[in-house]
Formats: C-alpha cells, structure tokens, sequence
C-alpha cells in the first residue's frame, strides 16, 4: 500500500510569510460561521507501529461510492498526526449521543486517551477499535492532501459495523447534541 502526499506548491502558491497578512475571515470568524453547522462526531483512531493513537473529529465526508471513499481532516500540530501520517490504516468510530465523555477525552491533548475508562480493542489487522460505539469503518489510506494547517486523509472504506438502533453524538455551537425526531405536523 502506498501513501501519496501531494505537493502543496503544485496546488497552491507558497504559503505566506508568517508577518504577511493572509486572505479571507479572521480565524475566529471562521470558528463561528462553523459553530453553526451541525456536525456528526467520530474518534479516528490508527497505530502505525508505536501504539494506538486517535482524535475526535467533525470534518468525516462521504467522497465516493465506487470505491467506497471518505476523507477527514486533521491538523498538523496535532498529537496524532504523525502516526496517522504513517499509517496505513485507520478506523473512524462513531460515537452514539451518550459518549460525550469519549468524544472529550480523545479532543484532550496531553492525557493517555486509550487508558481506563475508554475500553477498545484491535480487529484482526491490528487497528485500535472502540468498545461501545455506535459503528466503525475500517480503512485503508489512500492519499494525503495538505490544505493550509491540516492535511486531508482521503481513505477507502473496507470494513464496517453498525449498530443501527442507537442515535449518533452531534457537535453544535460549541456543544454536544443528540438528533430528536421532529414533532408530528
């Protein structure tokens, strides 16, 4: 398996000097205009050798059925990055509305997130899986895009369980959500 890492320079004019001035919305601006989309939350979790890492994230995408595609962001000042950065494989839990506490250890820096209370376990090629989730998706890397701070991880999907009577854990303006049915009309 091979991972590409495509050339920023070839998409993008150099970056900016760190004095000049960057074009678009101030990054709190940012922040805001996207605390006000709702977003689905998973743990990304890999192990590229030294020990299971993982990271909340929002920024899942479906990509492309055929294959089976998806993509997720990470920065490049995260903790995890360097692994996921090499490796192979990843799985994207998806936490159910009562895993809060998950969702918040594994967006906590400094602290051993695969330690008691988060129970997990590996599937049979080694990747780290969370206990209690309400599906994951094994995959495989297939490209990394550098866009800006971050780099996006675009992955095929090759493996999947779901546990379909349970509702997913959401991220809105800064806060944890569940989705209720809407009131009959």
């Amino acid at each position: 398996m091979t991972v590409t890492v495509s050339s920023y320079a070839a998409v993008q004019p150099s970056e900016p000097a760190a004095t000049a001035a960057v074009p678009g919305i101030a990054p709190e601006r940012f922040k805001q205009a996207f605390r006000r989309y709702p977003a689905g939350v998973v743990v990304v979790t890999a192990d590229a050798g030294l020990g299971p890492v993982g990271f909340t994230a929002t920024s899942l995408s479906s990509l492309s059925l055929a294959p089976p595609l998806v993509s997720f962001g990470i920065g490049t000042s995260a903790s995890s990055w360097p692994h996921v950065e090499r490796a192979s494989s990843a799985v994207v839990n998806f936490l159910g509305v009562e895993q809060q506490q998950v969702a918040t250890t594994f967006a906590t820096s400094g602290v051993d997130r695969f330690a008691a209370p988060t129970r997990w376990r590996r599937l049979p090629g080694g990747e780290p899986v969370l206990d209690g989730v309400t599906g994951w998706l094994r995959l495989t890397v297939q490209t990394i895009v550098p866009a800006g701070d971050h780099r996006i991880v675009i992955a095929r999907v090759e493996e999947s369980w779901l546990d379909e009577g349970r509702s997913p854990l959401l991220f809105h303006d800064g806060s944890y959500h569940s989705i209720r049915p809407a009131p009959d009309q």
